[in-house]
């Protein structure tokens, strides 16, 4: 009887829970902050968002074998996105050489955002991870339009991040 039971709440939490990339449609006020990109200029969220959709990603840590898939699914989908005037900010608790780093070795062609304080995943409100002395952004993903949240996905894809950006668009 107990096993049944476990079984039974597995099966439960299965079809009730998120996978990932499926999101949520949602109507919240998008963040209007700062931040420090790879090149260490500032870059501000609002003037961004001001250009037309925009993901804003996090990710936990440069140069990872699954942040490297995510940022590369962006990266390949990048012409198809920016034809839908979308701009794309990745953003991790790394310090912007990090991020130029990773930028560079992966040829990322949009801005990543170093939040070495958490300021701006506290903003939006992405679960934190510690590892160690380690702070990690968990991996998510927001559309904003028209600076408000649309979409969050707090169980971001890592190799299939952009077909679900697109399906997102597609659907709007």
């Amino acid at each position: 009887m107990k096993h049944t039971l476990t079984i039974l709440a597995l099966a439960a939490s299965l079809f009730t829970s998120a996978y990932a990339g499926e999101g949520e449609k949602v109507d919240l006020p998008a963040p209007m902050v700062t931040g420090i990109n790879q090149d260490g200029a500032t870059v501000n969220f609002a003037d961004v968002y001001a250009k037309g959709p925009t993901v804003v990603f996090f990710y936990p840590k440069a140069n990872t074998p699954g942040c490297t898939k995510q940022a590369c699914s962006l990266r390949d989908a990048f012409a198809d996105l920016t034809k839908e005037g979308v701009q794309v900010l990745g953003v991790s608790f790394d310090k912007p050489e990090a991020q130029k780093k990773f930028k560079d070795d992966f040829t990322l062609p949009y801005d990543l955002i170093a939040d070495p304080e958490g300021k701006i995943v506290d903003a939006f409100k992405v679960e934190r991870i510690v590892k160690g002395t380690m702070n990690l952004a968990s991996r998510q993903a927001f559309l904003v339009k028209d600076g408000k949240i649309v979409w969050k996905d707090t169980k971001a894809s890592t190799s299939e991040q952009a077909a679900d950006i697109k399906r997102v668009l597609a659907a709007k």
